[in-house]
């Protein structure tokens, strides 16, 4: 019989968990075998010490098949999904969809609700009057196979272990963990039945992932998630450090829509949608390459087969299709504050988060679960980041259901408006894609291990963090990160705490070197990637054949490969104390 508290010490131990011993877990949790402290428990070892892409794989399975799964097998053809990390201002599913069904790429989109300062897309379509987004299976399916797209509400009871583990992970200081989010996001995508998935992993202030390096571990975690379960899965990098598009609150966001798939909105939300829309094609096989499914799809928008797609799921669906050419029927709030430029010039950034949170405030957003969405209310930016403005010229609109909650957001954003004489470059909109075929997986999982190790430095007079990450032959993997002292000769680097962690975990001490490590990644905040000091090559070359590859890397993710031959050529050794009788007795 698996006991629960033996596979917390398991994980607590660094050691992998097998398929049966983490089905074994899951199956306990559900039917209540296994309370919920010692989940968390498990949860809580599982931040400290990862999981293998093997139980990573395993874990996500198990919760995605933890309930209900959709098929949808019924529907002819390649069944793509999309999902966002969350932003503000994301309303890409509201234009993608259409566009992608114009061109024969079945979309059966599962979406859910808003919370805090993220939107949801099913808030954004019930402000449009009449919308149902609440269709059974069968209903979702049919529609499907009848036009070509249904976006609903979730169906059934989708990955329930999610849920109960989330909640879990909410009250436990758990949720900062990047093997328990790429599992959430991952096993709710496998549970709805889509042939292939394009992730928008979003970047920045808005985001739930605020650097680039993060965003990238999360997303080639995800993807190699799919890869393992048979989906095929890409991931676009997308900035989200200031809103995307202009429009922030449901109707308004999906007035911009409207005006996108008219080919009139701006110009950022109509790129990533097209980015992210090729990506579908190509994964459904209705396009070859990037270029011929921009092709597709721009055409699909200049000769209005996107927009009268849209038409035709709005009715579908029980809404108010007349919005479509009179946009002015959405709701529209009662009371709506203009906020100027104060002085001519060159608009700075705008933080996405700030304007996410103001706009949640006044009523466009949940700050809890049961708080009620006013569909009317929000922001339109009237310029950009890097946009020329004149004295006088708009740069805000505030829609808000009180004369009062417009006056006051207008106060609140007023001093994010910084306009100046230089001029302020864009930023750029996608940051990078990553494919199944991009990934190496021994590589990235020991980068990722090494990034972990970085969190735990103890940095407080240098504040220059760096993790290690030794892969032994064995396949284990050992950590380490730098630690400080007052005295700073007493100061100890990342690589060598991780070579000692590795040699003092052997049985047989003497058989340590040169057979064990052969594989370092070392990780620095730094603009490049930092090669180690040579006190800690010396520590490898005693510990490590020549040969043993060395992974160089910085936070964005710049890598230099080098070897620790390369690094310490002339390393002293126990060969050369050996062969030298005068340094025998030293």
């Amino acid at each position: 019989m698996v006991r629960a508290v033996d596979l917390i010490a398991k994980k607590r131990n660094g050691l992998a968990l097998s398929a049966e011993e983490l089905r074994a877990l899951m199956d306990g949790y559900m039917n209540g075998a296994i309370p919920d402290y010692q989940m968390s428990a498990f949860l809580m070892a599982v931040v400290w010490n990862g999981m293998t892409i093997e139980e990573l794989t395993e874990f996500t399975q198990l919760m995605a098949h933890s309930g209900d799964t959709l098929s949808l097998d019924e529907i002819p053809g390649v069944k793509v999904d999309k999902h966002s990390t969350g932003g503000v201002g994301d309303k890409t599913t509201l234009v993608l969809g259409p566009l992608l069904a114009a061109i024969g790429v079945p979309v059966a989109k599962m979406s859910g609700r808003g919370l805090g300062h993220t939107g949801g897309t099913i808030d954004k379509l019930e402000s449009i009057p009449g919308m149902q987004t609440a269709l059974s299976t069968s209903q979702f399916i049919e529609q499907v196979k009848r036009i070509g797209i249904a976006i609903a509400g979730q169906t059934g009871d989708l990955a329930p272990a999610d849920k109960r583990i989330y909640g879990l992970r909410d009250v436990t200081a758990t949720v900062e963990s990047l093997p328990l989010i790429a599992s959430s996001i991952m096993s709710k995508k496998l549970a709805s039945g889509a042939n292939a998935i394009v992730l928008d992993v979003k970047v920045g202030s808005g985001a739930f992932m605020k650097t680039l390096a993060d965003a990238k571990r999360l997303a080639a975690t995800m993807v190699r998630i799919g890869r393992e379960a048979g989906r095929s899965t890409v991931a676009v990098l997308s900035n989200m450090n200031e809103p995307l598009g202009r429009a922030i609150g449901n109707a308004l966001e999906v007035k911009e829509a409207i005006a996108t798939l008219r080919g009139q909105g701006p110009a950022d939300l109509a790129e990533i949608c097209l980015t992210l829309a090729a990506e579908m094609a190509i994964l459904a096989g209705r396009a070859a390459d990037p270029d011929e499914a921009r092709r597709l799809l721009q055409q699909a928008i200049d000769d209005g087969r996107a927009l009268a797609k849209f038409r035709e799921l709005i009715e579908a669906q029980g809404g108010d299709a007349s919005v479509i050419d009179h946009p002015e029927r959405l709701p529209a709030a009662p009371h709506v504050q203009t906020l100027r430029a104060e002085r001519a010039g060159y608009l700075g950034a705008l933080p996405a988060l700030a304007f996410g949170e103001a706009a949640m405030r006044l009523g466009a957003g949940r700050a809890l679960k049961e708080d009620v969405i006013d569909p009317a209310v929000g922001l339109v930016l009237e310029a950009k980041t890097g946009d020329y403005v004149e004295a006088g010229q708009p740069l805000l609109t505030v829609h808000a259901a009180s004369e009062a909650d417009a006056l006051r957001c207008v106060a609140e954003l007023q001093p994010l408006f910084v306009v100046g004489s230089d001029p302020v470059e864009a930023p750029a909109l996608v940051l990078g894609r990553i494919r199944a075929e991009d990934i190496d997986v021994d590589q990235d999982e020991l980068l990722a291990a090494a990034h972990e190790a970085r969190e735990a430095a103890y940095v407080p007079y240098s504040h220059f963090a760096v993790g290690a990450a030794l892969r032994l032959r064995d396949g284990r993997i050992v950590t380490g990160a730098n630690i400080e002292n007052a005295s700073y000769g007493l100061t100890n680097c990342a690589e060598r705490n991780a070579i000692f962690a590795a040699v003092l975990g052997r049985k047989d001490k003497q058989q340590a070197r040169k057979a064990d490590i052969v594989e370092i990644a070392v990780v620095a905040g730094s603009p490049d990637p930092v090669p180690p000091c040579g006190a800690c090559r010396q520590v490898m070359a005693e510990f490590c054949a020549p040969d043993t590859p060395v992974i160089l890397a910085n936070l964005e993710g710049h890598i230099r490969r080098t070897t620790v031959g390369e690094l310490l050529p002339g390393a002293f050794t126990p060969e050369q104390l050996a062969s030298s009788p005068g340094l025998q007795h030293v």
